[in-house]
């Protein structure tokens, strides 16, 4: 853990432990999650603040934490701790949990909104002056407008930004209705919709790739582009979220919130900087310039045994898969088809970016040379916390003759001296909203423009394939995709490092 440097401003606090003086100066901050001792806030959340805490990047904080349950302090802080030793990647001393453990404080949701502003101020005072507000909601969709009006009544708006969990609505209605609702109360500026996919150092990497290198940007159109997967299998189920399941399904949960955004990042223009309001309208246009999502390009399944599941209904025909062919109807990318696919239980848990180049013509090499045998050329993203990147090309065989066979030049985050310095994607994002960078997160109209586009496949779903569990989904997506194949199950391994 990296030691701290003392910072010019300081606050008195019951443990005023020093923060590094930076350039950018964070003001300290009252954390109030809501939803928290629930499942996100157990493996992600709670870790990821623990960290901050002791780290040099977050400000003074203190957590004040809140959820149905009627726990005390003390008891709340054992279910920390147990999530932290459970889940976290950073792991506490004795000392370092001591001091994460004086930070935090429990208020039933069930005492109201006065329980909830005394235990606000009372840790604003802790803090000293010039203390901001951060309110995490990692609650249930339909619990939203209930804990926004239950900061409004306790009248916890002012210096304070809220963060929402996916999905934000579940359509077009409902996603106007929600941003209305809370239009009424807190300014967009204030408001961050979080996609922990965009927290990821590989999904920033893309931006990197495409911007900052000449080998690549000339390229990235359609003219040298055949097509893009994006493709995000989960080997894991359900984890006891089924009523929540079942009201949303694969594409609500997974594509509109997650992959969506990550296709953006791929597909859009050059932002004109690199800072919240450039990034957000080269999105945007992306989400205004992409084809309505068609019924007859989608294939949607569910795994045997779904509806053996606690909670399901025994008809149920929600997805746990899908895979879909989108198009953006630009100049850049008019004709070149978008493939996406998630879903649950499948062969293995990973997620992929894969470009696929046109092939150059092969009439010049023999028959039997192994040309276009494997594939086109592929720039592949893994999105995986260790953020690699591998381009695949065909390269001569050592030996007699002209035999070809598909070579790889890989990079990992891993084989850099600063890969301890990665930040896990939450820990990332609840930085960036105490800073106020949107950056990373999702706009209203981004969202609108989202469920807009998606009204012919909730008006009218085809029917869901059933796929057996450990498979990489129903059959029917290899129609969707021919002539090209699937990248997963990848064709090679990735390199680990070593030594």
């Amino acid at each position: 853990m990296p030691s701290k440097k003392p910072q010019t401003i300081s606050y008195p606090a019951p443990d005023p432990r020093p923060r590094r003086h930076d350039a950018e100066h964070l003001d300290p901050h009252v954390i109030v999650l809501f939803g928290a001792t629930g499942d996100l806030a157990k493996r992600k959340l709670l870790p990821g603040l623990a960290y901050l805490d002791q780290s040099e990047l977050a400000p003074n904080i203190e957590i004040v934490a809140t959820s149905l349950e009627d726990l005390s302090d003390d008891e709340f802080r054992e279910l920390a701790k147990k999530a932290i030793d459970a889940f976290g990647t950073h792991k506490l001393n004795d000392e370092e949990w001591a001091n994460f453990a004086k930070t935090i404080t429990y208020v039933s949701q069930g005492a109201g909104p006065e329980a909830l502003a005394q235990a606000v101020a009372k840790a604003e005072q802790n803090l000293g002056e010039g203390v901001r507000r951060l309110h995490y909601l990692s609650v249930p969709p339909k619990a939203a407008r209930a804990v926004i009006t239950m900061l409004r009544d306790a009248e916890l708006v002012d210096r304070s930004r809220v963060v929402m969990e996916k999905p934000f609505g579940t359509d077009l209605d409902s996603a106007v209705s929600l941003n209305n609702f809370l239009h009424e109360t807190f300014a967009e500026s204030q408001i961050f919709r979080i996609d922990h996919f965009l927290g990821k150092e590989a999904a920033q990497n893309i931006l990197a790739f495409r911007f900052a290198n000449g080998l690549f940007e000339p390229i990235w159109n359609r003219n040298f582009i055949d097509h893009i997967q994006i493709d995000i299998p989960e080997a894991l189920g359900l984890d006891e979220r089924a009523n929540f399941y079942e009201e949303t399904g694969a594409y609500k949960d997974m594509v509109v919130t997650h992959l969506f955004q990550v296709m953006a990042f791929v597909v859009m223009e050059p932002p004109t900087a690199l800072e919240p309001r450039a990034i957000s309208e080269e999105k945007n246009k992306v989400f205004r310039s992409m084809l309505p999502v068609e019924t007859s390009h989608v294939v949607r399944g569910q795994y045997a045994g779904y509806r053996e599941e606690d909670g399901v209904a025994r008809d149920s025909d929600t997805e746990t898969f899908i895979a879909l062919k989108v198009g953006i109807d630009n100049w850049r990318w008019a004709g070149v088809p978008i493939y996406l696919r998630t879903g649950k239980k499948m062969a293995e848990g990973i997620r992929i970016i894969s470009i696929a180049f046109k092939e150059a013509p092969r009439t010049m090499f023999p028959p039997g040379s192994g040309v276009g045998t494997q594939g086109p050329d592929h720039l592949t993203f893994d999105l995986a916390d260790n953020s690699k990147v591998s381009l695949s090309f065909y390269g001569k065989r050592p030996g007699p003759g002209m035999k070809l066979d598909k070579l790889s030049m890989q990079f990992s985050t891993q084989e850099i001296d600063s890969a301890e310095d990665v930040l896990e994607a939450y820990e990332r994002l609840i930085l960036d909203a105490m800073r106020g960078d949107h950056t990373l997160f999702n706009t209203a109209e981004g969202i609108e423009s989202l469920w807009e586009r998606s009204e012919q496949l909730l008006n009218d779903p085809p029917p869901a394939k059933m796929y057996q569990t450990g498979t990489w989904g129903p059959n029917a997506i290899h129609q969707l995709i021919a002539p090209n194949a699937w990248r997963l199950p990848f064709e090679r391994e990735w390199r680990e490092r070593k030594g």
